[in-house]
């Protein structure tokens, strides 16, 4: 089987892209995930995205995690789809689509994407911690001296023995000034740290904002990949209107034998 992918990035978290609206992908084939996805014997990604038909919006989003299975929702994955089907002449300078947490609304200015996140009801605050679901589990945690902080290690570590099999993403942040912050991600599913989380930049905006550490509702974050902005506003018990924005960048196409 010849598959024609195309490579995309959001601040250096990439992913491999491919348009299945005629359905011809076997979605039930882990192994292939993986090995599309792996990075010596593949193509190389933090994950696959297929681009669905949908009934009632503009495409479907059907996400992999790096060891095949399927995942929860990845922001940055999203962008990038919508970059993906902006290219394809899908959609123009805005756009809905579903994905596995529902509904997404999302804007294109050239490079840059501004995709809208589900509501989040609740932070759990806990003394050393915050946790909270932004379309993806989320462990934020502030610590110091980032840029030497062995993130594989304590990822590792709290991703198996805080949250068990199931899981969590992991953040890792140092607060810079009012309103921008450092952050570290360890995801499931890649199993390592990535240069970028989506749902994790906007999980730590989040937790930050509810601890305190922040009054701006539009906070700046740098990765190891690049610089997001995300936007929220403030209701009873949680957040809505949450948005994340940054760049999405295809990187190449091509064919690969399966």
């Amino acid at each position: 089987m010849k598959l024609q992918f195309f490579k995309y990035q959001g601040t250096g978290n990439d992913f491999v892209i491919l348009d299945n609206r005629e359905g011809s992908f076997p979605k039930s084939d882990t192994q292939l995930v993986a090995k599309l996805c792996d990075r010596r014997f593949g193509i190389g990604a933090d994950g696959l995205i297929l681009l669905e038909n949908d009934e009632t919006t503009d495409f479907k989003m059907v996400y992999y995690n790096a060891d095949g299975e399927e995942g929860s929702m990845c922001g940055n994955g999203g962008r990038c789809l919508v970059a993906f089907a902006h290219y394809l002449g899908i959609v123009d300078k805005e756009t809905t689509f579903n994905a596995v947490d529902g509904l997404h609304y999302a804007e294109v200015e050239g490079d840059m994407v501004n995709l809208k996140m589900v509501d989040v009801d609740q932070v759990h605050e806990k003394p050393a911690y915050s946790f909270l679901d932004t379309g993806s589990p989320h462990h934020v945690q502030l610590v110091k001296d980032l840029g030497h902080f062995d993130v594989q290690k304590e990822g590792k570590k709290l991703r198996y023995g805080l949250y068990g099999k199931t899981g969590s993403n992991i953040n890792f942040v140092e607060q810079e000034d009012e309103e921008t912050f450092q952050v570290r991600t360890y995801e499931r599913g890649v199993e390592d740290e990535t240069f970028s989380c989506g749902t994790g930049v906007t999980a730590v905006a989040l937790a930050m904002h509810t601890a305190g550490k922040t009054k701006a509702n539009q906070v700046h974050i740098h990765t190891l990949g690049g610089d997001l902005a995300i936007s929220f506003e403030q209701r009873a018990g949680g957040y809505t209107n949450i948005f994340l924005k940054g760049p999405a960048i295809q990187v190449y196409k091509g064919e690969i034998e399966c």
